[in-house]
């Protein structure tokens, strides 16, 4: 039976491609790349930015490192507000928290922005621990995320009381390297077969599939 919840954040709590997107675009731009297509950028929503910067574009670690800086200064001024709740997240995690569930962030965007979009939209008073990557990319992988939470929260022997819910491939991955079950929701960025691909204890297509599950 599970007590412990993690959540993922870009596409599990929040949508936030508007703000990911554009400022991918503005940082592919500075390098002298033309991407008009935000779309095909969504792909950049939830894993670690410098990684994908490497495999999509075929940068090396330097120029994918030169992008992050690039993406940064939009977003920090500009895209971290370009963003919204999910319908429904608010009172999810109100009811989680009612029913004695203990709450928490685990999420590839650095914790600094994290704790600033929690606050921004005043969901940061649900979560016991909010946990995220680091700037410098000291910690960059969502397993690494999910064990500093879990270390957190004194749960790194009661792995099988916590779950993960996130919308990536990398967000199962990560679980399961950290030694957590993962479910899957379908309504954020990964496609149902990248998620079915991936392997979670399940899949939800909407919010009120993990009101379901958990209440």
């Amino acid at each position: 039976m599970y007590h412990v919840i993690l959540f993922d954040l870009d596409g599990t709590l929040t949508a936030s491609a508007e703000g990911i997107t554009k400022s991918v675009q503005y940082a592919l731009h500075k390098l002298g790349i033309d991407e008009p297509d935000l779309q095909k950028l969504e792909a950049f929503v939830g894993p670690p930015l410098l990684d994908q910067f490497m495999n999509a574009y075929g940068m090396n670690e330097e120029t994918a490192w030169q992008a992050v800086s690039y993406y940064r200064e939009r977003y920090s001024r500009q895209g971290i507000y370009e963003n919204r709740p999910y319908e429904g997240i608010r009172e999810l995690l109100q009811d989680l928290k009612n029913q004695g569930y203990i709450l928490g962030v685990a999420s590839a965007k650095p914790v600094y922005y994290v704790r600033q979009i929690l606050e921004h939209f005043q969901l940061a008073s649900f979560f016991t621990v909010v946990e995220g990557t680091q700037m410098d990319g000291s910690r960059s992988g969502k397993a690494e995320v999910i064990r500093e939470a879990l270390r957190k929260l004194n749960m790194e022997d009661k792995k099988e009381q916590v779950v993960m819910i996130g919308d990536r491939w990398h967000d199962v991955q990560g679980a399961k390297e950290a030694g957590v079950d993962c479910v899957a929701v379908a309504y954020g960025y990964g496609s149902f077969q990248e998620l079915q691909q991936a392997g979670p204890v399940m899949i939800v297509p909407a919010v009120e599939g993990l009101h379901r599950f958990f209440l």
